[in-house]
């Protein structure tokens, strides 16, 4: 099972403890960690290495599989994407706001959905933003997410549930899907 991944423009590998005080000041932006479930506000150092020693015991029992998004051309450390199979194939991603609107994360999610169809054998995937997020919905469209309904999902960093949008991409889509400009 590949543990480094590639595009065009992004190498995807496992986080590492040394990306720590790469990635905490972009986490630690609230206008990025208010776009994510499961990352409190403001985010720390001891957050970042507590995430880092998880993913990497979750990726060696094989129940996630984070990876750290890095720029080929600086090495510049611009987010974190993973999928979880113990969650349904549930995939999650996020970007420092330097890097918003490049698409480097439809780069990398659509790298991340190989991965997962074809390594990890999955057959539906799925995927939440929250209603306040839609250029994370265009994003998830752009590869061919389908709407499977509406629901609240707790946000950490603001305290409170978020109206969120359920999307899902099933294998024979996913094989047939024409790629949104």
């Amino acid at each position: 099972m590949s543990a480094i991944l590639e595009t065009k423009r992004l190498i995807l590998r496992p986080p590492r403890a040394e990306d720590v005080p790469r990635f905490v000041p972009l986490l630690g932006d609230f206008d990025v960690a208010k776009n994510l479930s499961r990352v409190p506000h403001p985010y720390t150092d001891q957050d970042g290495y507590a995430f880092v020693a998880l993913a990497g015991q979750s990726r060696a029992l094989k129940r996630d599989y984070a990876f750290a998004l890095l720029r080929k051309a600086d090495d510049a450390f611009i987010g974190i994407c993973g999928v979880h199979p113990e969650r349904g194939f549930e995939i999650g991603y996020w970007l420092g706001k330097p890097y918003w609107g490049r698409g480097y994360a439809t780069e990398a999610v659509g790298r991340l959905l190989e991965f997962a169809f074809g390594e990890l054998g999955a057959e539906n995937i799925v995927a939440c933003w929250f209603h306040d997020n839609p250029a994370s919905g265009r994003v998830l469209e752009k590869l061919g997410f389908l709407p499977r309904g509406e629901e609240e999902r707790t946000c950490l960093s603001r305290g409170v549930s978020v109206p969120s949008h359920g999307v899902a991409l099933d294998r024979v889509a996913y094989k047939t899907r024409k790629i949104g400009a």
